[in-house]
């Protein structure tokens, strides 16, 4: 399944999902000029919006059955480093509890290289039919 052609937002920051399970999602985001901010780093929200994106896949493929889908009700975001434009983001969020109304992310990202750049927590609500 092509987790990000379902989110538009996923396609303009160019996020790329390489791996989703229950367990795992990762991804990679390219530093474009286009997401930095001053001093060509990339943008807090275009690091916000990445890990977002990566939890929100998870948090879809653990939703239980009959569910509509999922919808972030909560980020908190640790910025610990800088991802400079030419490099390459490395995402993997992991769950930290999956329940039948809401499911909690935490999703690492560094570059490639290994430097932490950010840690995110947040909440997905499951979401249901009316």
């Amino acid at each position: 399944m092509n987790f990000a052609a379902m989110m538009p937002l996923a396609g303009t920051l160019g996020v790329m999902i390489e791996d989703g399970s229950k367990e795992r999602v990762a991804g990679k985001l390219l530093v474009r000029p286009e997401i930095c901010t001053a001093g060509n780093i990339v943008h807090g929200g275009a690091i916000m919006a990445f890990a977002d994106c990566l939890g929100a896949v998870g948090a879809f493929l653990t939703s239980p059955e009959g569910a509509s889908g999922t919808t972030t009700i909560e980020s908190k975001t640790n910025f610990l480093g800088a991802g400079p434009v030419g490099a390459t983001l490395v995402g993997e969020a992991t769950p930290v509890k999956i329940g039948r109304r809401v499911s909690v992310w935490q999703t690492r990202i560094r570059t490639e290289d290994g430097a932490d750049v950010a840690l995110v927590t947040q909440t997905q609500m499951v979401l249901w039919p009316a």
